[in-house]
């Protein structure tokens, strides 16, 4: 008896192992653009949330995605 689902001819092997290792550029860029929030938002945690600025949480939304598009940037150019 053959096994169907792990034949390599069948295009099911594809879908069960390839699926789980590809990380669209997109899932990088926020992965890395996550890490680099993560070092810049202690450094800025106390003049966000000091009261200067009107909406914190929008500050610190908008810090995410400006490192989010750098490192699409810098995944695009290196």
């Amino acid at each position: 008896m053959s096994n169907v689902l792990f034949n390599p001819t069948s295009p099911l092997t594809d879908l069960l192992f390839g699926a789980s290792l590809y990380f669209p550029p997109l899932f990088r860029a926020v992965l890395l653009g996550f890490f680099i929030w993560l070092l810049l938002h202690p450094l800025l945690r106390d003049w966000i949330y000091s009261g200067e600025i009107w909406h914190p949480t929008l500050l610190d939304l908008s810090l995410f995605i400006l490192c989010v598009s750098g490192s699409q940037w810098l995944l695009i150019t290196w």
